[in-house]
């Protein structure tokens, strides 16, 4: 059985930034946080990825989402 998921603290930034609405959103900000720590050289697809991801605990998770679709489009075009 999975331990369960902890809630932690969040700055004041996140509280604005990002819907906790339920525990799996803290786990995917603690998930985010250890892949964003410095010490970790993530690539630069990895790191957009990691971005990509944090966006979805977002209010408008769809803009960015948007962005990446156009920018895509363009290259691709």
């Amino acid at each position: 059985m999975m331990s369960p998921i902890k809630k932690f603290p969040l700055t004041k930034l996140e509280q604005k930034k990002y819907v906790m609405s339920i525990k799996e959103d803290y786990e995917i900000l603690r998930k985010v946080k250890q892949l964003e720590n410095r010490s970790l050289k993530l690539s630069k697809q990895d790191n957009h990825l990691v971005h990509l991801i944090k966006t979805q605990l977002e209010s408008d998770w769809r803009k960015y989402l948007i962005q990446v679709l156009n920018q895509l489009l363009r290259k691709y075009s």
